[in-house]
């Protein structure tokens, strides 16, 4: 049919793997406080809900060699209650446990005759069979001997109006039954994006080649909308800058019920709240905010000479407006400042900010540390190791995790390690936990970036070994987020329900800009370097972040991109 017989595929159902691991956390999922419709296992979204998924039957796989961790496998969801119909089939990696699901979807009768007209004044359904389907790939060549080992992808084609919602696998060439999947009428959908490349073929191995994506809505972060199905994109050609024809649902049900209360947010916190461990040489630990501003720390304004104290609520910074470079906060000079460098373990605490996310189908608990210095880079030069004397060294430093939590059954999801310029989403099934379901976090040496597991990550090229070391290690040094930690931030909620500190709405810098020749200490760093180093290294030092030709305080963490938006991922 479409032609393929180099590698390796399976489809018998004893081989889906007997072997394949599923995850679940180390502990039960908590039990939450009561609420209104957090953890309760089915979210309304306006005239559809949805219910999450996790049980499936093994359809196909495939791989590209006889390493099975290198292929994928396509499954079905089973277990879908009356009444409610699936929308798309799931795809994951091998090279992982199970770990996955599909949203499936019913029809709300709303009794709600305003309601009514405002989602649906034309009556058409939420939901619709699709009209047929359309063979997208396979890599059936025709042959008897291959007819038993193929899988078949199908795009359901919906009826005008309609957007289909995933794509649906068989291992077999007849098509699948209309009454597999929904599609859903076109106002209720949103638009999504291919994210991560799960799988290709190459045009060596086939006559199309063939490649898998997972997705995510376009439109995220807290006033985002949309809702991923959990299904996968795949095509034989597709041009990024096309928009996929797999869509993905909106939340139109502006309640947001299925989010968590504040005695739940607490109770999740205590549930999972992570330990932050620092390195055991560290020498810029974290403090509370309010222990910096009571031991000296002063807020600086252009044109005037002196800085001045600021109280331990920071209710004297100014407030609101934009970072538009007229304040700034700084150490005090002596004693003092040595002081307030080295941070306070004791007192320090993590700020957390609650707020939706996926179209309010998840929970993300964003967790900020604030530590008073951010101490010089470390070079790292194949085998040497040179330190810095002032590169990547500023006042005032922000760092961040998230746990995402699923507002369906109220498990623990994955978690945003926030590293520097960028960051990454480590699942649940690749974290480390200390106790019952609560993880690690490790927090680099100096710079604070924040790593699910010990070791020396480099920030430049590893090809090369050319670049910033980040040094994480457990120690003795550590704060239990379980235990110390202050809700700043949960909008949601409505006005009054969390009271924000004064300083959280100080936009302006938490440290001086100061500008210096790093050029200059670069440069006579280079010229000890072995020669075959030399070229390496001064392309490497063009591509390092602004951070590390000055210092430059951050803003706090209500002025960052992600306070609103989605992590950078």
């Amino acid at each position: 049919m479409f032609g393929c017989q180099c590698f390796q595929w399976s489809r018998i159902a004893d081989s889906l793997p007997p072997d394949m691991e599923t995850f679940s956390l180390p502990a039960p999922i908590p039990t939450c406080p009561q609420g209104e419709g957090f953890a309760s296992g089915v979210i309304n979204i306006g005239e559809l809900e949805v219910l999450q998924i996790s049980r499936f039957e093994f359809v196909w796989g495939s791989n590209l060699s006889r390493d099975k961790k290198k292929g994928v496998t396509f499954y079905k969801p089973v277990g879908i209650p009356n009444g409610f119909f699936g929308l798309g089939h799931y795809c994951q990696p091998n090279n992982q446990p199970l770990q996955g699901y599909v949203l499936v979807a019913r029809e709300v009768a709303c009794s709600n005759p305003q309601a009514t007209q405002i989602f649906n004044s034309d009556k058409f359904p939420a939901l619709r069979k699709p009209l047929d389907y359309t063979l997208l790939w396979s890599p059936d060549d025709g042959s008897q001997e291959n007819n038993d080992s193929c899988g078949y992808f199908w795009l359901p084609q919906p009826p005008e109006g309609y957007k289909a919602m995933g794509f649906v696998v068989t291992d077999k060439p007849e098509k699948p039954e209309l009454d597999e999947v929904r599609c859903v009428r076109a106002d209720l959908t949103d638009s999504c994006e291919t994210h991560h490349l799960m799988f290709k073929t190459s045009s060596k191995l086939s006559k199309l080649p063939f490649r898998v994506w997972s997705l995510r809505p376009c439109h995220r972060g807290m006033l985002g909308k949309g809702i991923p199905i959990g299904t996968f994109f795949c095509s034989s050609y597709w041009n990024h800058r096309e928009e996929p024809n797999i869509v993905c649902l909106k939340n139109l049900n502006p309640s947001l019920h299925a989010m968590p209360n504040l005695d739940q947010i607490h109770a999740l916190i205590k549930h999972y709240g992570p330990t932050v461990f620092f390195h055991p040489n560290e020498s810029y630990l974290p403090s509370s905010v309010e222990w910096f501003f009571k031991n000296g720390a002063l807020l600086h304004q252009k044109s005037e000479p002196n800085g001045q104290a600021i109280d331990t609520e920071g209710s004297n910074l100014p407030n609101g407006g934009k970072n538009d470079g007229k304040y700034w906060i700084d150490l005090p000079s002596g004693d003092k400042k040595t002081s307030l460098k080295s941070g306070n373990l004791e007192s320090a605490k993590l700020y957390v900010h609650v707020k939706p996310a996926l179209g309010g189908t998840f929970t993300d608990i964003a967790m900020w540390v604030f530590c008073p210095f951010n101490g010089p880079a470390t070079l790292k030069v194949g085998l040497m190791n040179i330190a810095l004397n002032k590169i990547g060294q500023h006042v005032g430093d922000w760092e961040h995790f998230t746990l995402r939590i699923s507002n369906f059954t109220g498990e623990l999801w994955s978690m945003y390690f926030s590293q520097h310029s960028g960051g990454v989403w480590v699942n649940a099934c690749d974290l480390e936990f200390i106790e019952g379901n609560k993880s690690i976090v490790y927090s680099s040496r100096s710079g604070h970036a924040s790593f699910p597991h010990p070791g020396s990550y480099l920030q430049g090229s590893s090809k090369l070994g050319v670049g910033i070391r980040n040094d994480a290690a457990r120690s003795n040094l550590y704060v239990d987020s379980s235990i110390q930690y202050e809700i700043v931030g949960a909008e949601y909620l409505g006005d009054g329900v969390v009271a924000e500190p004064c300083w959280l709405q100080y936009m302006r810098e938490w440290g001086p800009t100061i500008v210096y020749d790093s050029r200059s200490e670069l440069d006579r760093m280079i010229s000890f370097l072995p020669a075959m180093f030399r070229y390496s290294v001064q392309n490497m030092f063009n591509k390092f972040p602004l951070e590390l030709s000055g210092e430059e305080g951050p803003t706090g963490p209500k002025e960052k991109k992600n306070w609103e938006g989605d992590e950078r991922w």
